[in-house]
């Protein structure tokens, strides 16, 4: 006698129900979602919109009306002199300052962290906690007081600087003008931008230096690397992501350094040696009443630095940041 299988009827398979939005739903994206975006639109995205509007007026700054002139303004700008001399600077400034400060405040990260002896655990130099602190505390100062600090120093007549090097016999620096010589204003410039800039840097790797596995330098330790070999191979690769949000941050300061600038040189420097995009624009805007053409200003100032965010991106996709990112 045969067993015959009984087929028991298999149930339709059951229809999913629209998931109801409850009030905790509703108010958690209302409140997590909603606000911030609004915020965001109302903040951020609203007033670049009336910035470009006002660009292509123009508006004052102290009326009611304004005329629409299109382009104008832009076309001005190109033509002026000044601030084309203005972008020259910010170019400048872009390109030296991020990198000077970027390379300084990583050496000094590499020495504090693993720089030590290279016998026993990986450490960083002797004191280390020591040179965290001198390096950290320029960042500590406002940078209106590191400006007017500096601007002293380098007073021809008064100044620190030149009353030491007169001191040890060099005789040619008597008087003389740090910031009102064209060879010499902008150097001096970057210079003290990057001395208040290092030390918040360098900080920044030796938090992301510590983050990387000490197995890592064990083993090339093994291999017969050195610590220069370890900097190149080891630390740079796994700190990659935050050498690149520092260079585009220091970048972008650099990109409108009014602070710094303004209170190291006003008026713009010897010959607008020193002048920024952001110094011409606050002349513009609030010296001339030209509210429509400092608007055009504003919108230059961030294309180019939405294109160095993008150049940055772009390099270090490049250079090998893209297929890491990929695993």
């Amino acid at each position: 006698m045969t067993d015959t299988a009984v087929k028991v009827p298999s149930s339709p398979p059951r229809r999913r129900g629209r998931r109801r939005i409850t009030f905790d739903k509703a108010s958690f994206m209302l409140v997590f979602l909603g606000l911030p975006l609004a915020l965001f639109l109302g903040l951020v995205v609203w007033p670049i919109l009336q910035a470009f509007w006002y660009s292509l007026t123009d508006w004052s700054g102290f009326s009611s009306t304004m005329n629409f002139v299109g382009l104008r303004n832009y076309r001005t700008l190109f033509t002026d002199d000044v601030f084309m001399k203005a972008v020259r600077n910010n170019v400048l400034l872009a390109l030296v300052v991020p990198f000077v400060t970027i390379v300084l405040a990583f050496t000094l990260a590499t020495m504090v962290t693993i720089g030590g002896s290279s016998r026993g655990a990986v450490r960083g130099l002797r004191n280390s906690d020591f040179y965290r602190i001198i390096s950290f505390f320029p960042h500590v100062i406002p940078a209106i007081i590191i400006g007017l600090l500096w601007a002293q120093m380098f007073d021809p007549s008064s100044g620190l600087l030149n009353g030491v090097l007169t001191k040890v016999g060099l005789s040619g620096f008597d008087s003389y003008p740090w910031l009102g010589d064209t060879r010499t204003a902008m150097p001096v410039s970057m210079f003290v931008i990057v001395w208040g800039f290092v030390g918040f840097y360098m900080v920044l790797f030796i938090a992301a230096i510590k983050g990387i596995p000490a197995e890592l330098y064990d083993a090339a330790r093994i291999d017969g690397a050195g610590r220069l070999r370890m900097a190149f191979s080891v630390t740079i690769p796994m700190v990659r992501d935050t050498v690149q949000t520092a260079y585009i941050y220091i970048g972008i300061f650099a990109l409108d350094a009014f602070v710094y600038m303004t209170a190291l040189n006003p008026n713009g420097g010897p010959e607008n040696s020193t002048l920024t995009m952001s110094q011409d624009l606050f002349n513009t805007a609030f010296a001339k009443g030209r509210f429509g053409l400092a608007s055009a200003m504003g919108v230059v100032m961030a294309l180019a630095t939405l294109a160095f965010a993008a150049l940055v991106f772009s390099v270090n996709w490049l250079t090998g940041g893209g297929r890491r990112a990929r695993r």
